[in-house]
């Protein structure tokens, strides 16, 4: 597999009346080409800021990016000018955002907001767009597709309006698709169809994935490699078996004790993370996962890069060994 996106030392800071909230605060990642990816952590982690950044869109103001790279195909897409940045959203990079309830236009038919890309980035004709259109709602598994191209979202349940929005996303055949939580709102039944359906057309088409969750199952079901986010910063990155069976950091064995498995015993309690995330504006001393750790020594008011734990597993802990010793295995849901 070859480098496709590499993302550096990203920075995107929230200016508000009350101070700098720094949602993003140096993250460094990449992607291989046709590889799946999950990047988890807790809401408000920075994780759904961290890929709009990639496509810069976060809103200013208040937010900038401060800092960092992202190196798509070897182009500096925070460099980019705005005509070049727009002919890679929804072409190179396509993203499928977290509410597919509302992330469609109401007032627009299903059909015109998949052709609207077609027509814009592939140049089609009307006629070309729409047939290529009911093409996609075929593929995402839409049923009577010619005969529903023409309707409008409030005609849609849930799930079909996510099928809509991955047919939108994969329109233009990206390279690399961001999924922010792309399940979020369906039931458990359909969301194990929207990701399989998900999986088999990245394969079949050799799509790269983003997937943006704090559903641990879905990664450990589908991603290749798992970066986990707190507070703003990459705190591990692992193979997701290599994460799953041997955490390496106090917030990721937190994040699997506290979901529940089929492996365990049925009055065995649930281990719940103690406190609450950090205030991104008044960050604690150190690691900032500190006051909420058990782990948690002198050395910890030192803030701790990532620090290679096994062949390419990093932790950002300096008790990463006595973390990794004391976590009982945890293999995939």
């Amino acid at each position: 597999m070859a480098l496709l996106l590499q993302v550096k030392d990203l920075k995107t800071y929230f200016f508000t009346d009350d101070g700098v909230v720094k949602a993003v605060d140096g993250i460094s990642y990449d992607v291989q080409t046709g590889e799946i990816v999950g990047l988890v952590g807790e809401s408000g982690c920075g994780k759904t800021v961290s890929a709009l950044a990639i496509l810069r869109l976060i809103p200013d103001p208040p937010g900038k990016i401060v800092g960092g790279e992202v190196i798509f195909e070897g182009d500096d897409l925070l460099k980019a000018s705005g005509d070049a940045i727009r002919h890679v959203r929804g072409n190179r990079i396509a993203m499928i955002f977290q509410e597919p309830m509302t992330s469609l236009n109401p007032v627009l038919t299903i059909g015109r907001q998949i052709t609207e890309s077609l027509e814009l980035h592939l140049r089609m004709d009307r006629r070309s767009a729409n047939n290529r259109a009911i093409e996609l709602m075929e593929m995402v598994g839409i049923p009577e597709a010619k005969a529903r191209i023409g309707d409008y979202p409030h005609q849609f349940s849930g799930g079909m309006r996510q099928r809509v929005m991955i047919a939108m996303a994969l329109s233009c055949n990206p390279k690399l698709l961001l999924a922010d939580e792309p399940t979020t709102a369906l039931d458990v039944t359909i969301q194990a169809q929207i990701l399989e359906l998900l999986t088999r057309l990245t394969r079949e088409l050799g799509t790269a994935v983003v997937i943006i969750t704090h559903n641990l199952g879905v990664v450990a079901r589908y991603a290749d490699r798992v970066y986990v986010m707190y507070a703003g910063k990459i705190v591990e990155s692992a193979a997701a078996r290599k994460l799953y069976g041997d955490p390496h950091h106090p917030y990721t064995v937190g994040l699997l004790k506290s979901v529940p498995r089929l492996d365990q015993a049925r009055k065995e309690r649930l281990e719940p993370i103690e406190g609450f995330p950090p205030d991104l504006i008044h960050m604690p001393q150190g690691c900032a996962f500190r006051p909420r750790c058990k782990f948690a020594v002198q050395k910890c008011l030192e803030e701790p890069p990532l620090l290679l734990a096994a062949t390419n597993h990093y932790s950002a802990c300096w008790e990463w060994p006595r973390v990794g010793k004391a976590a009982k295995p945890a293999a995939p849901a």
